[in-house]
């Protein structure tokens, strides 16, 4: 069974197409901005940022150095013994002619 054009859903139709920008019309949508000549770039970054800066590195620093620092020492350790293993033991071939 077939329709007429003119029973179809038109206003699907009617949205393909579009270029992206255009796609939907959003209504009843309300936005504030303010101009960036009346705002200031870096309100209070010198008087309140370092110093909260330096307030959380005091208090994470405990948390996050132990656990690299044991995996530095867990690294060096493990590469050293890698090229100790690597080598000949003199010891083996003290008695060879």
């Amino acid at each position: 069974m077939q329709f007429p054009l003119s029973e179809l859903n038109v206003s699907f139709l009617g949205t393909m197409g579009r270029h992206f920008g255009d796609l939907a019309k959003i209504r009843h949508v309300i936005t504030y901005s303010i101009s960036p000549f009346e705002q200031r770039a870096f309100p209070n970054y010198f008087s309140k940022g370092i110093p909260n800066v330096w307030r959380r590195f005091k208090t994470s620093v405990f948390k996050v150095a132990p656990p690299m620092v044991l995996m530095y020492l867990t690294y060096t350790w493990g590469n050293h013994v890698h090229e100790q293993s690597k080598r000949k033991n003199l010891a083996d071939y003290e008695n060879d002619q």
